[in-house]
């Protein structure tokens, strides 16, 4: 009873993992594909393709904000116990 409740546990997480590295992924592709939008958008307003290279490049800073906040959580819960 003991080692299917292990393997399911082991099933499960690895699910989870899996899932959560499929989010990650996703969240890149479309993170690019509203970048390159924004920018087009940008230049077609009559910026500088440096210039709206430079706004857009705040989309991957806040991903990358959210990614560091998303991993250190389990630190900061563990602190807390």
């Amino acid at each position: 009873m003991k080692i299917l409740g292990i393997v399911s546990a082991g099933v499960n997480l690895t699910r989870l993992i899996l899932s959560l590295i499929g989010l990650w992924v996703e969240l890149g592709w479309s993170l690019r594909r509203a970048r390159k939008a924004f920018e087009k958008e940008l230049i077609k307003q009559g910026m500088k393709k440096q210039d709206a290279r430079r706004i857009s490049a705040q989309f991957t800073k806040l991903k990358n904000e959210m990614t560091s906040s998303l991993t250190q959580f389990p630190s900061r819960v563990r602190r807390l116990s």
